[in-house]
């Protein structure tokens, strides 16, 4: 008996996703339960498992697009009956095919001897061409959308990230004998943005149609960079969480997204996004806005640089911040307020800590 092995149904917007691996090869014994093949989508990655155990067929190789509820696979049962019935009914093929395939094949050797060109052999040692997977494709196509369709604009500033970088050297042992994790920059960051989205409410508000919604949570987006390609995971309402609780939820994401266990919950409702440029090294960016948002912050490389500081030149260790924005929604002055808002935090760090 053979168990067919379809692309399963992985969200309502979902139509079809490239098969990326076979886990198991053709021919291979699976148990049930076994990972069969993964299943990228413009969202999501999946694994999809074997529901029966037996002798795996595959029908579609990895690297193809699937449509959702397509039979790419089928498992035989792995009962000895059944086992010898499929070698009985396959043996015969494997005997015909020398007798009646071969004759005609042997005096039209032309083809395999044309095939191998000097020019082809060329191009292709010097080029590679594959298709977009789904998750690069849709990358594409919002990057495209948000440049067409919003009036992005982006202001700078700078912030001296001495006092983050000392009151967090002056945790790091407390706080992670209690909490058994480390305190990054990250977390201030986001308490950061918390503040000052509740300072500039307009960052936080959103064009739908002629109207103008603005969130009164605070959902944060944080830009991670996986092999798949860029994805945006959710931290819930960070005005209510602590630092220990947002840094275990981007730990929590972060070994998700090594294992591509990514969900699509927790990619969808963000109301602003972060991204930091600087742990690949960038010094300045204009970053594009993650529709339908109004608002994204940009991180860079913290470099010490000598700055004017009451009169004196002193060496510090200095971040460009960069927020850019839907100017439809946000005004400048409020762009403005807002990133020196986030300036302002990120140099007295205490302010977060008691909530003042």
């Amino acid at each position: 008996m053979s168990i067919e092995v379809k692309v399963p149904a992985v969200g309502e917007s979902i139509t079809s996703g490239l098969l990326s691996v076979w886990h198991k090869k053709d021919g291979e014994s699976v148990a049930s339960g076994e990972i069969l093949f993964t299943l990228e989508t413009d969202k999501v990655s999946t694994e999809v498992n074997a529901t029966e155990s037996g002798t795996l067929r595959i029908q579609v190789p990895e690297g193809e697009e699937v449509k959702i509820g397509q039979v790419v696979a089928t498992i035989e049962a792995s009962g000895a009956e059944a086992q010898a019935a499929s070698k009985k009914a396959l043996k015969p093929k494997k005997e015909e095919k020398p007798a009646v395939v071969e004759p005609p094949q042997a005096p039209a050797p032309a083809p395999a001897a044309e095939a191998p060109t000097p020019v082809a052999a060329s191009d292709d040692a010097r080029t590679t061409r594959k298709k977009l997977s789904p998750l690069r494709r849709k990358i594409a196509t919002q990057l495209v959308a948000a440049q067409h369709t919003a009036a992005i604009l982006t202001t700078f500033n700078e912030c001296d990230m001495g006092a983050v970088m000392q009151l967090r050297k002056d945790m790091q042992d407390d706080f992670q004998k209690r909490h058994g994790i480390k305190l990054g920059f990250m977390s201030f960051f986001i308490k950061a943005t918390v503040d000052a989205l509740k300072a500039v409410s307009a960052v936080n508000s959103r064009l739908d149609g002629d109207d103008l919604i603005t969130a009164n949570y605070y959902d944060i987006g944080v830009a991670v960079g996986t092999e798949r390609g860029l994805i945006v995971p959710v931290v819930r309402d960070c005005d209510q969480k602590s630092f220990a609780e947002i840094e275990q939820a981007l730990a929590d994401y972060a070994a998700k997204a090594r294992d591509g266990k990514i969900g699509l919950d927790d990619l969808q409702g963000g109301v602003f996004t972060i991204s930091n440029g600087g742990i690949y090294g960038s010094l300045m960016s204009t970053p594009i806005l993650n529709p339908p948002q109004s608002g994204i912050l940009g991180m860079h490389k913290i470099q010490e640089r000598p700055i004017a500081v009451k009169g004196q030149v002193v060496v510090r260790p200095m971040m460009y911040l960069a927020l850019s924005y839907d100017h439809r929604v946000v005004d400048g002055k409020e762009a403005v307020t807002f990133l020196v808002r986030v300036k302002d935090c990120i140099e007295n760090p205490m302010r977060l800590l008691l909530g003042t």
